[in-house]
């Protein structure tokens, strides 16, 4: 007489069937979202390890205009330390120069106003003589290594990268989640599961108690 299964083997092989089948799922989505950013985080990684082995190519703009008369009387209205340019004036810079200001804020002083422009893989500034509308442009870019470097780093990249960041930070912490239960779910017949797993743990935490000072 051929052996019949349980009700509740049956119910337990049904909800394994179940996880197995939304982890997979959960896990290949998250691993296709994270594919790009995670190697390019990893590439990036190597690069700022050694980025004192990495010769920049350093180039270096600059630049000097003559701001017209209604753009320096626009200036002139301006009673505050730090503000930001008026858009008029914003615009006009942003066309002669090739650069986009929007409205980040500009130091005004007796004569001057400087305005720093950094962005990823880049430092630029601005420098207007408010007693006779010379401009002065100075842009230093450190090519493309430095721009990603950046992009890793979150530095002067603006709100959007940042969401970004939390996004891909999100689905990765998922994409790691999920692969851990599937570890799980597959260790009986996986030997070198949590043994794997023990080592990725122990070593960093070794270097790092035992080696970094």
């Amino acid at each position: 007489m051929p052996a019949t299964s349980s009700p509740s083997s049956n119910l337990n092989a049904a909800n394994r069937g179940f996880w197995l089948r939304t982890l997979h799922q959960w896990h290949w989505i998250s691993s296709a979202v994270c594919l790009v950013g995670m190697l390019l985080f990893a590439f990036t990684g190597i690069t700022l390890n050694h980025a004192s082995q990495i010769e920049g190519n350093a180039r270096l703009t600059q630049r000097q205009l003559q701001l017209p008369d209604d753009q320096l009387q626009r200036l002139a209205g301006i009673d505050a330390d730090k503000a930001p340019l008026p858009a008029a004036t914003a615009a006009w810079l942003g066309r002669e120069l090739g650069v986009s200001i929007g409205r980040r804020e500009a130091e005004f002083s007796a004569g001057e106003v400087y305005l720093s422009l950094p962005g990823p893989g880049s430092d630029a500034w601005i420098a207007i003589n408010t007693d006779d509308g010379q401009v002065e442009f100075e842009q230093t870019r450190r090519g493309a290594i430095a721009y990603l470097n950046d992009l890793h780093k979150g530095r002067n990249t603006g709100p959007a990268w940042g969401w970004f960041l939390d996004v891909f930070a999100v689905a990765c912490v998922v994409f790691c989640l999920t692969g851990l239960l599937l570890l799980h779910l597959h260790a009986r017949q996986r030997a070198m599961t949590w043994p794997l797993v023990g080592l990725g743990l122990v070593i960093p935490l070794l270097i790092a108690l035992l080696l970094i000072h």
